[in-house]
């Protein structure tokens, strides 16, 4: 299977600095619902000269995205994609429930078979950058402005990772886990060591961060301390071997366990839940470090958090640095409905529907 690229260069001013690819069976309606593909046919039967006007909206609040990829999918694949009339909002508006978001006018059988994929690009990409601008919102209390790592490469197949990394740079997470990631937005993934790192060093957290200090002198050094569920331990370990050249600590425990730390003082027990990462072990992580001096070493968490876990956190001052977010990011809850609502200039559209004019609207030439 080809690909087609395209790049924009400047005929759109805001997708200068992206590249776009495309599955080219897009042109022989492949990914079009087929009652899409009969009425292009019956219209090009019959009312060649008609002219239609198709909006789109959605009913939420939301941080849009997805307009940019949907114009450059028009231009590329619309029949005479220059005869049509395009007005659409730019990736990053926020939006109101019923708002129109874009508009095409022009000859129904030029470009009506996009519906489906364009409602559908909007509402991916509207739905992450939504969700991820919470999260981001939830982690910025009071000013706070912590930063969120978008994890979400395990939590979908590996084919939409620009696509989403680019609508959660939108949201506000300027920090992801794949180069794919962050390929929409001209920067490279990050990250430092898995589990199955410290696994090649036999639960060696200390030896496990030597190589990679070694390997990777000019990184930001952030431990992953959580590998034998005794994350307090392995945090005082980890700092009081590399001092001032550790910058942080990261706590991924599961949902599943309780941390060695509270085996060890079961009289904390008994009025909150111990499993995973929760609050009470990270601000004794926090006292354990500070106790000895560690004040700069950061705390990472992640592991399950999403909006709701993460304003808990903030609400109750637990001393958190950055939040790692994944799957919570991906759910798909912003749906987009594009409908032609002018029929040669004039009203026409199934009832409940009409054309809603937005003055915000801009036209993309």
């Amino acid at each position: 299977m080809k690909e087609i690229e395209l790049k924009m260069q400047g005929k759109i001013s805001r997708l200068t600095n992206k590249t776009f690819k495309f599955d080219e069976r897009i042109r022989d309606g492949w990914f079009s619902a087929v009652y899409f593909l009969k009425t292009r046919e019956i219209v090009e039967k019959y009312f060649r000269d008609n002219i239609v006007t198709m909006q789109f909206f959605q009913r939420n609040e939301a941080v849009l995205c997805g307009t940019d990829e949907a114009i450059a999918l028009i231009k590329t694949f619309a029949d005479k994609p220059d005869g049509l009339e395009i007005y659409s909002l730019k990736d990053g508006d926020k939006i109101k429930p019923f708002e129109t978001v874009l508009t095409i006018t022009g000859p129904y059988q030029d470009f009506g078979y996009l519906e489906g994929l364009i409602d559908g690009i909007l509402a991916r990409r509207t739905s992450v950058a939504t969700n991820v601008y919470n999260v981001v919102k939830a982690a910025s209390c009071a000013g706070r402005n912590k930063p969120v790592i978008f994890m979400g490469d395990r939590d979908d197949h590996f084919t939409t990772q620009a696509g989403d990394g680019y609508a959660a740079y939108i949201g506000g997470s300027s920090a992801q886990a794949t180069h794919a990631m962050s390929e929409w937005w001209g920067k490279k993934g990050m990250g430092t060591m898995p589990h199955a790192l410290i696994q090649m060093f036999n639960g060696d957290v200390v030896e496990a961060t030597k190589a990679y200090h070694e390997t990777y002198p000019e990184d930001d050094l952030i431990a992953l301390v959580d590998y034998n569920n005794d994350a307090i331990t392995d945090a005082l370990n980890v700092a009081r071997t590399f001092g001032n050249d550790l910058k942080g600590v990261r706590v991924d425990t599961s949902r599943t366990m309780i941390d060695q730390y509270f085996l060890r003082n079961q009289h904390l027990l008994g009025t909150f839940d111990p499993r995973g990462v929760n609050a009470e072990l990270i601000f004794a992580l926090r006292n354990a470090l500070d106790g000895e001096g560690f004040q700069h070493v950061k705390i990472v968490v992640s592991g399950g958090f999403n909006e709701t876990r993460i304003a808990e956190f903030e609400k109750s001052g637990v001393p958190v640095d950055m939040y790692g977010v994944g799957g919570s990011l991906l759910k798909i809850n912003v749906g987009f409905t594009g409908d032609n609502v002018l029929l040669n200039g004039q009203h026409q559209a199934k009832a409940g529907r009409k054309l809603m004019p937005n003055p915000r609207l801009q036209r993309v030439d």
